[in-house]
């Protein structure tokens, strides 16, 4: 069943992220010929006033096609003036930024239906430390609200664990006490083995999840998902994470479908298995948000790059870059991502065979 609802949420998740770019064009006046959901053999069709819907065999995707997308206007005065490349640049941004918008918005509305039913929220305050604290000399203190570690926002306990634990021998921490920002740089702050567990020795404080505090919250974790990505960059360029450990459709496909068995099995409860699932899901969507906005050539983020260059020439010298040579840029890029893709799915699946 898991495996299902994975592969049914990244058609969806992608379908959605065209629908993103369908309503954008629409909205700028741009005409679109096609919008699919799926991929392959048609199995449903309707000839809208101008634009073709249909529903595809597979469901692992979509499109938006849009006339003059790929950045040829045309021949002289013929090119239709509704064509996405004649637009104007900053109508362009919209249309390209509108995916990723879609997909962070779907994974906003997961975490806050997910949300929805909560009781209380930990918050980034301390209420007490516990019995033998090692470190409240000079340093944290209860009724401090911990604000910053490293210079990144803390907004509940998990992310002071999760910041804790990149940390180094010491970290540069924030708080705030008494309504004021309090620094403890280079605090040496480590877990250790407490009469209760091992922890870092203190307790933090509940909040009652009122309607305010679910929006709130909503927020500050799908916020997370996106610094997550970037930590998850950061460590693949600083070399912290190698390939091997990049997961792609049918890595993350097979972790869903772990993470579900496993929790239904710890919790014996199918609820709380989907609930963990769809938590994962939401992560996902920013992830596609953040992943797609990157400049890189053949996403969204690599168009994006090549539409505020042309803005910028254009003011500077009344010129734009051919479109041929955008269109070779993007050509290589595509063939880089199908080889990394095609990369990571062996891993994946060698992963499994062993």
């Amino acid at each position: 069943m898991y495996i299902i609802i994975a592969i049914l949420a990244f058609g969806v998740l992608i379908a959605l992220h065209e629908l993103g770019h369908f309503l954008a064009a629409k909205a700028c006046n741009v005409k679109v010929n096609e919008y699919s959901i799926g991929m392959g053999p048609a199995i449903w069709k309707k000839q809208g006033e101008e634009t073709l819907y249909a529903l595809r065999l597979l469901p692992i995707g979509g499109y938006c096609a849009m006339e003059g997308e790929d950045g040829q206007a045309g021949e002289g005065e013929s090119a239709d003036p509704r064509a996405f490349v004649n637009k104007k640049w900053w109508q362009k941004a919209i249309i390209l930024v509108a995916g990723a918008a879609m997909n962070f918005l779907i994974g906003f509305v997961i975490v806050a239906v997910l949300y929805s039913s909560a009781q209380a929220f930990v918050t980034n305050e301390i209420v007490e430390t516990v019995d033998g604290f090692l470190y409240a000399e000079n340093g944290i203190q209860a009724g401090d609200r911990i604000y910053s570690i490293d210079g990144h926002r803390v907004y509940y306990s998990s992310d002071f664990s999760i910041y804790m634990q990149r940390a180094g021998d010491t970290v540069d921490m924030v708080v705030l006490r008494d309504g004021k920002k309090v620094r403890l740089d280079d605090y040496a702050l480590k877990p250790a083995q407490y009469a209760d567990g091992f922890r870092y020795g203190v307790t933090f404080g509940t909040v009652e999840a009122s309607a305010f505090q679910k929006l709130r919250y909503t927020w500050y974790t799908s916020w997370n998902y996106v610094r997550s990505v970037w930590m998850g960059l950061s460590d693949l360029i600083t070399g912290a994470v190698g390939l091997r450990e990049m997961s792609g459709v049918v890595g993350i496909v097979g972790a869903i479908n772990d993470m579900g068995q496993q929790v239904e099995q710890e919790t014996n409860s199918r609820a709380a298995a989907l609930e963990y699932v769809f938590n994962f899901i939401a992560l996902i969507a920013v992830n596609l948000a953040v992943m797609n906005l990157l400049p890189i050539p053949a996403l969204d983020g690599g168009r994006l790059l090549f539409v505020l260059l042309n803005a910028v020439t254009m003011a500077l010298f009344k010129k734009q870059i051919d479109p041929k040579y955008e269109g070779w840029v993007h050509a290589a890029g595509m063939v880089a991502l199908l080889g990394l893709m095609a990369v990571i799915m062996v891993s994946d699946v060698l992963k499994y065979v062993k």
